[in-house]
């Protein structure tokens, strides 16, 4: 139980359970500490060190051998005040940090990050998962079949999805296939809907920023999330080629 609460605020698992084995008893050596916590006494030995160095234990000398005891729990505090303190260094010293880092970053090149989701439930996760960026705003790009996503998609459930992007402040543009008639374009966005029959379309596509989701919506629910700026920008060229020539015909 006590050994839990050490550990979230910073002590390792052995910190921990050597440190209320201490307090458990005035004082312990090596040996004590073995027989006591079942850890091996060449691990105790660094364990000791770090707790000393993070002034939960102090060393005795009892018949010229060397013994170890716990400072009382108050320390702890003065433990998690010293942890806040580096957190707070640690988090000014970032504003400094994060532009260098992505520089290496750019360098490097980046590496593209690709998630599988399955089923329904999963394509839903896609799409929570979508617009969660701290640069909202500016414009997504959709490629969808409205009487697949009607089969599959209650209304309440496309209508939190849309209101997701509203919130965002993102406007879009979409190309879809409909059965049903013609979409109207909105304050929020520009539509156009193009022949299913000769052009057939069973995915739902997104685009936004350096995020793309392509979810399979006939035979088999299923989904993937690309993160890459490259792949992102190149859906979205060709995207706006479909789309801008599409509304001068």
């Amino acid at each position: 139980m006590f050994e839990k609460y050490l550990q979230q605020i910073g002590l390792s698992e052995k910190e921990a359970e050597i440190y209320v084995a201490l307090l458990q008893s005035d004082n312990a050596s090596v040996n004590d500490l073995a027989q006591k916590t079942k850890v091996n006494r060449t691990t105790i030995y660094p364990v000791l060190e770090t707790l000393a160095q993070k002034g939960l234990v102090s060393e005795i000398q009892i018949d010229k051998k060397t013994h170890y005891q716990a400072e009382p729990p108050e320390r702890l505090e003065t433990f998690v005040e010293r942890q806040k303190i580096v957190l707070e260094e640690s988090s000014r010293r970032l504003a400094d940090v994060i532009p260098q880092l992505k520089t290496i970053q750019r360098e490097a090149g980046e590496r593209p990050v690709v998630k599988y989701f399955e089923g329904r439930e999963g394509i839903i996760s896609s799409l929570e998962d979508f617009f969660e960026t701290k640069d909202s705003g500016g414009e997504a790009y959709f490629v969808y079949p409205k009487d697949l996503l009607n089969e599959i998609f209650t209304k309440q459930e496309k209508d939190y999805y849309r209101s997701t992007r509203l919130k965002r402040n993102i406007k879009s543009k979409a190309i879809y296939t409909f059965k049903g008639g013609e979409i109207p374009s909105s304050i929020d966005g520009d539509r156009i809907k193009v022949d299913g029959g000769k052009y057939p379309i069973t995915c739902d596509i997104s685009i936004y920023k350096n995020r793309v989701r392509i979810n399979m919506l006939s035979e088999r629910l299923a989904g993937i999330s690309i993160t890459s700026k490259d792949f992102a920008e190149t859906l979205k060229s060709l995207f706006l080629l479909a789309f801008n020539k599409t509304s001068k015909t």
